[in-house]
């Protein structure tokens, strides 16, 4: 199993969901806040320029077989990519068990 953890930009968050929804049971989505080589951006208000360096973002996580990681990775891109700087990263993190809390049992 994988841990596939994608952080991606806002509007993107139901196209992903949805691209990703044959391949898994479950996904946790959580509001982040954060940064990569664009390092935030100046905006202005009343008047006043101010910079944001903690942009928000939107982090999707989702446990997959073995087999299926290319696929879900390649959806992932596909329906999160706007080909501008801040689209995000994909991460793939070897999950060595699942348990079940309401039983206990280790998951296959």
């Amino acid at each position: 199993m994988k841990l596939i953890k994608s952080i991606i930009r806002p509007d993107k968050v139901d196209a992903v969901k949805d691209a990703i929804s044959p391949f898994a049971t479950g996904v946790t989505v959580t509001e982040v806040r954060g940064h990569g080589k664009q390092k935030g951006h100046t905006a202005i208000y009343r008047g006043a320029e101010y910079q944001i360096s903690l942009l928000p973002k939107m982090e999707i996580d989702v446990v997959v077989s073995d087999d299926v990681v290319d696929d879900v990775v390649k959806a992932i891109i596909l329906h999160a990519r706007t080909g501008e700087i801040g689209d995000g990263r994909v991460f793939v993190i070897p999950v060595e068990r699942s348990y079940r809390i309401r039983t206990g049992e280790l998951e296959p």
